[in-house]
């Protein structure tokens, strides 16, 4: 049991949270419990879950010295010396290989593209891309964009624009906010190198600029005419003043000790996690039941 908890805590299965966004198109499209788009919906989920493990190991076994001199990051199974580096290489080809069945359920020659180009990327990302001011954001948010952009190609749902630059804004506040709280840890710019090329000013004014964006880009999708004829009516605005308490409250919690990774923001704050589900308990009220 301790060995799975160790290979469990190696693929970070609690990342899985940020895979939800691949039934983002589905869900907001209010035919998230057709069978034939639900399954495929389920696949694709699970193939992004299986190569987005691979990549964090890959990630871990390439960052095995920094890590080791890291407050936190030392405590990595692989980094800790709980799981071998070859073990480690072992469980990425399971991995990759278990996606690539999941993802033939539902092969689209899209969808493939969109999973090899985010392997490919942050293999990419891993191998130096990381080192370079801006690219590391970049690439940190466009893998949220990636997951709405592979769950609305797998179960053949378009998605609204403004969702899109929602998403596009919202994950560059995360990536700024993460860069912010590494630059402010202990020993930060010796565990990566890129920091040394950030200053809090800089990420302070962008991150918060981005955050401010995604509010108004939600807010407006809400609104569009697109969205009040497709939903029968302006329920959704109900949903805006919830988003900024959640946005607020996360933004309280990386102006404290969090690193600012946002899994381990919201997992470690009830209130965080009370509000979010306020919000998809609301949302799915209005897409399902008005």
């Amino acid at each position: 049991m301790k060995t799975v908890k160790i290979y469990l805590k190696l693929m970070r299965v609690h990342h899985y949270i940020k895979n939800g966004l691949v039934f983002a198109a589905l869900a907001c499209s209010g035919l998230l419990f057709q069978r034939g788009k639900l399954l495929a919906g389920i696949a694709g989920f699970t193939a992004f879950c299986f190569v987005s493990s691979a990549v964090y190991i890959i990630n871990d076994i390439r960052d095995l010295e920094k890590d080791r001199h890291h407050p936190t990051k030392c405590n990595r199974p692989i980094a800790s010396g709980a799981v071998s580096v070859a073990s480690a290489w072992l469980l990425t080809v399971i991995l990759l290989s278990i996606a690539a069945v999941c993802n033939a359920v539902v092969f689209y020659p899209g969808s493939s593209l969109l999973l090899l180009f985010y392997l490919l990327m942050n293999l990419a990302y891993s191998w130096g891309l990381k080192n370079i001011p801006l690219v590391d954001v970049a690439i940190l948010t466009s893998g949220f964009l990636l997951r709405v952009l592979y769950g609305a190609v797998v179960t053949e749902i378009s998605v609204s624009n403004w969702l899109y630059l929602t998403v596009i804004t919202l994950a560059l506040y995360f990536s700024l906010g993460k860069r912010r709280n590494e630059l402010q840890r202990i020993g930060g710019k010796e565990t990566r190198t890129v920091l040394k090329f950030y200053n809090p000013e800089f990420l302070n004014k962008n991150m918060y600029m981005c955050l401010g964006l995604a509010n108004a880009f939600y807010a407006l999708w809400c609104m569009d005419d697109r969205t009040t004829q497709h939903y029968g009516g302006n329920s959704l605005i109900l949903t805006i003043p919830i988003v900024l308490f959640i946005t607020m409250r996360y933004s309280m919690d990386i102006e404290g000790n969090s690193d600012g990774d946002p899994v381990e923001v919201l997992i470690h704050d009830r209130g965080l996690l009370i509000l979010c589900t306020s919000y998809l308990a609301v949302m799915f009220f209005i897409l399902y039941f008005l």
